[in-house]
Formats: C-alpha cells, structure tokens, sequence
C-alpha cells in the first residue's frame, strides 16, 4: 500500500513539474512576445526620427550650399562617414578587408554619383521638391526590375510593377512642370536622375548583402569613394574654400545629422517590420515640406503637393510589391 502511495505521489510530483514546466514556457513566450512588441514599437518611432534627421540634413545642406560647392559638400559628409565606419568596425572587431572589391566599387561609384546630383538638386530646387525626386528610386527599381524581367525571357508582368511605374511617373510629371515654368529644369531633371542612380546603387547594396558584407564595410568604401570623386570634382571646380565658424557649423551639423539618421534607419530595419518601415520612410517629404515652407519660405502647389502624393503612393505600392515577391 506504502509502495502504490509512493508512485501516485511521484506522478502527482511529475505532473506539477510538468505543469510547473509549461506555465513558464507560456510565461516566457508572452515575455518573448512583449519584448518583440516593444521593440517593434520603438523601431516605428526610430523610423519617423531618421525621417526627421534625413529632412534636417536636407536643410543644412541647402544652407551649407550657399558657402561650400557640391562636390565639397560630397568630400565632407563622406569624411564623417569614414570616420564613423573606422569606429563601427573597430567595436565590432569587424575588418575592412573585402573579398568583392569590384563590387564595392561599383556600388559606391553610384552612390557617391547619387550623392552628388542629389546635393545639387537641393541647392537648386524647394526642399521638398528635391526631396521627393530623390525618393522616386523605388519607382526606378521597379522599372529596372521589369525590364530585366523582359530581358530575361518572362512575358508576364506583375501588375503592381505596372501601377507602381504610372503612379511614380504621374507624380514626376505633376512636380517637374512646374519648374519647367520657373526655369529650374536643370535641377528638377537632375534631382530626378539622382533618383534613378540611387536605384541602381540600392540594387547593387542588396547583391553586397547576397555576399553577406556587413553594413559598415559597404558604408565605408561609399565613404572612401565619396571622398575621391568629392575631391575630383573640387579641384576641377578650382579648389576648397576657406573655412568660416559658420561654414564648420553647418557642414559638422550636416555630418552628425547625416550619420544619425542612417543609424536610426539601420535600427528601425533590423527591429521592425520591413512594409510599415519602407512606408513610414516617406515622412521625410512631409518633414521637408514643413521645414521648407518655415525656414525657406517655399511654395508648395496644389499641383506639387499632388505630385508628391503620387510618388508616396508609387513607393508604397512598390514596398509592398517586394514584400509580397520575397514572402
């Protein structure tokens, strides 16, 4: 009798284990679940802070614009990415090595390219127009991927890819006429191509990320690059400038803006979900607009703003395109 008491108070043992066992799984499944939670949360709020940043790094460039050339103003921010990258791979006891310079090359080339027409454009255009016309990318993106779709032999078309194109485009159009009438075509054409070669560099950042080159590394030769072509362009151009207290103001603040909100976009990437990011990322334009409107005194169409509109649209569309092609 002792015996069977023994075993029945083994099992009631056992089962309470088990119990005890599974209640703290469940309570580590809803912990594990409340941290993702909020770490989804604080990505959406790191997102709209790198939208932010991005917009008032827009303004002290079109500030710093008035005393420093583009390409000085390209040779400085890759300066500031340089040093930073040198510290990020340093704490992360990473090497700058690459088994795939070309590839490196290749990318940075358009990105510091990107970089300088989008400079450009700013100084020349509102803030928002400029702004906007550089985030026209994705709808270039779609345009490449659809053509080397065709290139490659398939007939269908996705339909997203369609609509994606003829709403970014009707938004180009809505905003480029206006500054055909103000006699800033130059800029706005030249805003738009930094557009489409910033396209072709962010194709070439996801081939780098197929090869599983780290962040930094890429960040770094874009930088080193940047500071190559900066200079190219400086010297053609008759060389630096003398520095002013203001002129380092504007160009530290550029740099520290600059670097800040690239690191809030990695975070916001890494933590959040990656639709909502590509669709939050557009708060920049708004951003601009405000900014531009209070500090520039820019006019902003009904036609513009509609403009604007349809490339948000076009670049949603086209976040939730890759989203849907990748799940």
């Amino acid at each position: 009798m002792k015996k069977c008491n023994f075993f029945v108070a083994k099992k009631h043992r056992v089962n309470m284990l088990s119990q005890l066992g599974q209640r703290m799984n469940a309570d580590e499944m809803v912990g594990n679940n409340k941290t993702r939670f909020s770490r989804q949360i604080v990505a959406i709020w790191m997102m709209v802070l790198s939208c932010l940043l991005f917009a008032l790094m827009g303004v002290f460039v079109k500030l710093a614009s008035s005393h420093y050339s583009v390409g000085e103003l390209v040779f400085y921010r890759s300066l500031v990415g340089i040093i930073l990258m040198l510290g990020a791979a340093r704490i992360q006891h990473g090497s700058l090595y690459t088994r795939y310079p070309k590839a490196h090359l290749l990318r940075s080339l358009y990105g510091a390219i990107a970089l300088c027409l989008w400079f450009y454009a700013i100084g020349q255009l509102p803030l928002a127009m400029a702004m906007t016309l550089n985030y026209t990318a994705p709808v270039w993106m779609a345009l490449l991927v659809m053509v080397g779709a065709q290139l490659q032999g398939y007939r269908q078309v996705d339909p997203l890819l369609l609509m994606t194109i003829a709403v970014g485009f009707a938004g180009v159009i809505c905003i480029l006429q206006p500054t055909m009438q103000d006699k800033q075509w130059l800029g706005g054409l030249i805003g738009l191509l930094s557009g489409f070669v910033s396209a072709i560099a962010f194709l070439q950042v996801a081939a780098l990320g197929k090869l599983d080159e780290p962040g930094y590394r890429v960040v770094f030769y874009f930088s080193l690059v940047g500071i190559v072509l900066g200079a190219a362009i400086v010297i053609i151009d008759g060389g630096f400038v003398p520095h002013t207290v203001n002129g380092v103001l504007l160009l530290s603040a550029m740099g520290v803006l600059a670097a800040g909100a690239q690191w809030s976009l990695t975070y916001a990437f890494l933590n959040g979900k990656t639709l909502l990011n590509a669709s939050l990322q557009y708060l920049t334009i708004a951003f601009s607009s405000v900014l531009g409107v209070l500090i520039f005194g820019d006019q902003m169409t009904l036609l513009i703003m509609f403009g604007m509109l349809l490339v948000v649209v076009s670049g949603v569309i086209a976040a939730y395109s890759r989203d849907k092609s990748r799940g």
